[in-house]
């Protein structure tokens, strides 16, 4: 039996062609998953009956898709987010299944419709410096309300950037982020 060689090439660290192939490769997949879910929404848009145009854009290792109008009062699209945007969490992972189904992978797609998300991330940057300012005045843990995986982790990021501490608390529907100063 022959030993291997641990010297030479073969240990060596990959070069910049080699992480720049992977990184294209990453993109390459971003922007397939990307058109796959314009398809599955166009074709959902077409059957509703619903104008919209959908914008596909690759960044920080994510697909984002956004439904946008040219008009500013387009009831259908809004319809479409649904109160509390949960109408839009329930399409977004459709989305995603309709990706998995075509690609056999899990997407971490996001999908916003009529800048819902946008919005509603300046909202959440509010939430998580009042709960900031809370937690320090009284110096106990402030508890939110229950929010979505992706609302918390703005919250969190949010949270840790005005340098305090965040947990998510509770199961399910009911899961929530509770502020406190560091110990």
């Amino acid at each position: 039996m022959q030993k291997p060689d641990t010297e030479g090439p073969e240990t060596a660290q990959p070069d910049e062609d080699e992480t720049a192939g992977a990184a294209a490769g990453s993109v390459s997949r971003l922007e397939e998953e990307g058109d796959i879910a314009a398809d599955y929404l166009e074709e959902l848009l077409d059957i509703a009956d619903i104008d919209g145009d959908i914008d596909i854009e690759v960044r920080n290792g994510r697909t984002y898709i956004s439904i946008v109008s040219e008009d500013e009062e387009n009831e259908a699209l809004e319809a479409l987010v649904g109160p509390g945007g949960e109408v839009l969490e329930a399409l977004q992972e459709l989305t995603r299944l309709a990706v998995l189904a075509s690609t056999d992978n899990r997407s971490r797609l996001v999908l916003d419709i009529t800048g819902y998300r946008q919005e509603r991330g300046r909202e959440l940057q509010q939430i998580a410096e009042d709960a900031a300012a809370r937690a320090r005045e009284t110096g106990k843990p402030v508890a939110l309300e229950p929010m979505s995986a992706y609302e918390r982790k703005i919250v969190h990021d949010a949270v840790a950037d005005l340098g305090l501490v965040s947990e998510s608390e509770g199961e399910g529907a009911g899961r929530h982020i509770v502020v406190f100063l560091e110990s």
